[in-house]
């Protein structure tokens, strides 16, 4: 199984990644991960690519979290059994970094590279309540979802996240139930 899981900042998408992984037990790669050194470095775009393409080439199944188009974003969908897309609105997700700040305030959460504490800043609030949901963002994940309509199901709330994973867990990954 490769689960490919995107969505707004704040949607729980790591989280939810951790899940899955466990429950296939296959290997996770968060892209948070690859992106990022100690202490919000950016790490050199020709490693952080290098990083995805071996990760993708070794493993026959995996999940990878994360929307990042210039790392193999378009392989990843491609390969991917199932597509995960978690639009929570924009509310949601600032109570979900405001809880996750709150837990993980002066350390590194489990799927961010060491030394990047988590934060909750200006900058990083625009992103979730605006900046990481302009038009071009929405129509990005819509044409992505079109794409992706035989595998892809959409989480917009927790309720809905619950319900997949309780699916998941009783009787595998259909296909044909997909979230709306």
């Amino acid at each position: 199984m490769k689960i490919a899981v995107m969505g707004y900042s704040g949607s729980g998408k790591s989280t939810l990644a951790r899940a899955l992984g466990e429950h296939y037990g296959v290997p996770v790669l968060h892209l948070d991960t690859v992106m990022f050194l100690p202490n919000w470095q950016e790490r050199p775009k020709d490693e952080q690519l290098a990083i995805v393409q071996r990760f993708m080439d070794e493993n026959e199944a995996w999940v990878i979290d994360g929307n990042y188009s210039n790392l193999l974003q378009a392989r990843r969908l491609e390969e991917a059994d199932l597509v995960v897309m978690m639009l929570f609105n924009r509310f949601a997700s600032l109570a979900r970094v405001t809880k996750r700040y709150r837990r993980y305030r002066g350390k590194s959460r489990p799927d961010m590279a060491e030394g990047c504490s988590e934060k909750l800043d200006a900058e990083f609030l625009w992103w979730v309540l605006w900046r990481g949901r302009v038009k071009a963002k929405r129509e990005g994940f819509e044409r992505k979802r079109r794409a992706c309509a035989d595998k892809c199901v959409v989480l917009r709330n927790q309720r809905q996240i619950d319900r997949f994973l309780k699916e998941i867990r009783e009787n595998g990954y259909n296909n044909t139930d997909k979230g709306t």
